[in-house]
C-alpha cells in the first residue's frame, strides 16, 4: 500500500536489486512515513513510552505488510506501469520479475505480518484490526479505476497504522481526543501527501484513463492538500493537549506545522520532472519525524 519518492526513471533493476525494488525497500523513505504515524499513536497512548520490544514488533509487521502492499499494487498495475514514464522500469512492469514468483513474496510477507500480529500484546483485539485491514490494503492498488480519489482509500489504511500499535499498547480502541485526533492527523497527511505524490502523473493517467485525486481536484489540488495539512496538525495538536503533553511539545509542533504550509507553497502546478514532487515527498517523511520528535519530547 506504500508510495515512495516521485524520481526519474532509471534502467531496469536485475537480481537482488529487482527484488528489492518490488518492496521498495531500495527507498527508506516510503517505509518511514508509514511508521511515522504508528509513532505518533505509540507516544500519544496513555502508557507511552512504548515498551522497546512492543517497537521492534509494530517496525517488523509495518515494514511487512507495507512489502506485501507495494506487490499487490505493482501486481494490479504492471501493464499501466508500463504506461507511465516514472514506473516503466518496476521490476514487475518491465518484466524482470514474474507475477507468480512477486505473488509468492507476496503471500510470505503477509504470514509474516500476521506471526508479528499474533506475538503483539492484546492479540484478539490487534488480530481483528489486522484482518479488517487487510481487504483495503488489497483494494487499494484498483481504486484508481473507480474512484476519483484513490488516494483516500490509501489514506484510510494508513489509519490502521494508529489504530494497531495503539490497541496493542493500550487493549482497547477509547472514543476519546488523543486516538481520534491521531487517527484524524493521519489520514488527513496522507490524502495530503498522497495527492502530491500523484500529481507528475496527471498526463500518463489522463491518456490511460486512469483517476487520482491530483487529476480530479486539478488546479485545486495544493490549497487542497493546505487544508489537509492544517487539519492534521490542528488533530494532532488537539491529541497531544488531551493526552497531557508538556510545553516541549508546542515549538516543534509548531515548526512542523509551519514547515509543511511551506512545502504547499512551493509546489508547481506543473514541472518539467518529477523531481519537486519527490522533494515534497521526502520532505514529508522529515516533518513528520519532527512531530513524531514533539510527541516524544512532550512526554519529558
Amino acid at each position: 500500500m506504500s508510495r515512495t519518492e516521485v524520481s526519474a526513471p532509471v534502467g531496469p533493476p536485475s537480481g537482488l536489486a529487482a527484488w528489492l525494488a518490488l518492496l521498495r525497500w531500495n527507498k527508506p523513505t516510503g517505509r518511514l512515513i508509514l511508521l511515522i504515524p504508528a509513532g505518533w499513536a505509540l507516544w500519544l497512548s496513555p502508557l507511552a513510552p512504548p515498551a522497546p520490544a512492543l517497537l521492534l514488533l509494530i517496525v517488523a509487521g509495518g515494514l511487512a505488510v507495507s512489502g506485501a502492499g507495494c506487490i499487490a499494487n505493482d501486481l494490479w498495475d504492471r501493464r499501466i506501469d508500463a504506461q507511465v514514464s516514472r514506473t516503466r522500469s518496476r521490476p514487475l512492469a518491465s518484466g524482470r520479475v514474474r507475477p507468480a514468483a512477486a505473488a509468492v513474496v507476496m503471500v510470505l510477507l503477509l504470514l509474516l505480518a500476521l506471526a508479528v500480529t499474533l506475538a503483539l500484546p492484546h492479540r484478539a483485539l490487534v488480530l481483528a484490526l489486522a484482518i479488517g485491514c487487510l481487504p483495503l490494503v488489497l483494494l487499494y492498488p484498483s481504486a484508481k479505476r473507480w474512484t476519483g480519489l484513490p488516494q483516500l482509500v490509501l489514506a484510510l489504511c494508513w489509519g490502521f497504522a494508529v489504530l494497531i500499535p495503539w490497541a496493542a499498547a493500550v487493549g482497547d480502541l477509547p472514543l476519546q481526543a488523543p486516538l481520534i485526533g491521531c487517527w484524524l492527523a493521519t489520514v488527513l497527511w496522507t490524502f495530503g501527501f498522497d495527492t502530491v505524490y500523484a500529481m507528475p502523473d496527471r498526463a500518463d493517467d489522463r491518456r490511460i484513463g486512469v483517476r487520482s485525486s491530483a487529476r480530479t481536484l486539478g488546479h485545486r489540488a495544493p490549497a487542497a492538500v493546505s487544508l489537509c495539512y492544517g487539519g492534521a496538525a490542528v488533530a494532532l495538536a488537539v491529541a497531544a493537549a488531551a493526552a497531557g503533553l508538556s510545553a516541549w511539545f508546542w515549538p516543534l509542533w509548531f515548526l512542523a506545522a509551519l514547515g509543511m504550509q511551506r512545502e504547499v507553497r512551493r509546489l508547481p502546478l506543473q514541472a518539467s520532472s518529477g523531481e519537486p514532487y519527490g522533494q515534497h515527498f521526502r520532505n514529508q517523511v522529515r516533518l513528520g519525524s519532527l512531530l513524531l520528535l514533539a510527541l516524544v519530547v512532550g512526554r519529558f
